[in-house]
């Protein structure tokens, strides 16, 4: 499943403090339905990830019935990226 959608970098400033956009409601229920076939325990659904040129891997977090996608330093650096930025986020849930 391939997902892309924009939204807007978050700062959570939890005692592990990061970056993060949130999935929109719409490809959250998307995802939401093959959830049980690709998570790997808690939730957590494994992607590849590509804001602009850079692309990595990680998991998409689910928090608050909806889904959020960890930004890390070496992707902001890379890209410029700082909070409040508006990105484009492409998505394939593997």
């Amino acid at each position: 499943m391939n997902i892309e959608f924009s939204g807007a970098i978050w700062f959570w400033r939890g005692p592990a403090p990061w970056y993060f956009v949130s999935v929109p409601a719409q490809q959250c229920r998307e995802i939401k339905a093959i959830s049980q076939a690709v998570t790997y325990g808690w939730g957590m659904i494994p992607v590849r990830a590509r804001i602009g040129g850079t692309e990595w891997q990680t998991s998409l977090f689910p928090k608050d019935g909806r889904y959020i996608v960890p930004i890390n330093a070496r992707v902001r650096k890379a890209e410029g990226l700082a909070e409040g930025d508006d990105v484009r986020v492409r998505l394939e849930v593997r």
